[in-house]
């Protein structure tokens, strides 16, 4: 019998997150909300390309990931494909 496990990611570095500080209703905001503050605090997190490199390799499809939005962590998949 095979039994097929999968390993969990390290998410430790979401403890050293900005966004962990402050809440997630900036980063996943209502459709066709602003997301200009959450990027603002991505731009000040020690993290941001961690937590970019995480939604990239797990496809994030929503919310605000090491500083980009939706459509353009799209846009970055489609550039780099």
């Amino acid at each position: 019998m095979h039994i097929e496990t999968t390993a969990t990611p390290d998410l430790s570095w979401q403890e050293q997150a900005l966004c962990a500080q402050t809440g997630g209703d900036f980063f996943f905001p209502e459709p066709g909300s602003s997301v200009r503050d959450a990027k603002r605090i991505c731009a000040l997190c020690p993290i941001r390309s961690t937590c970019l490199e995480f939604a990239m390799s797990n496809d994030e499809r929503f919310g605000v990931w090491g500083g980009l939005s939706e459509k353009e962590r799209l846009a970055l998949r489609r550039t780099t494909s």
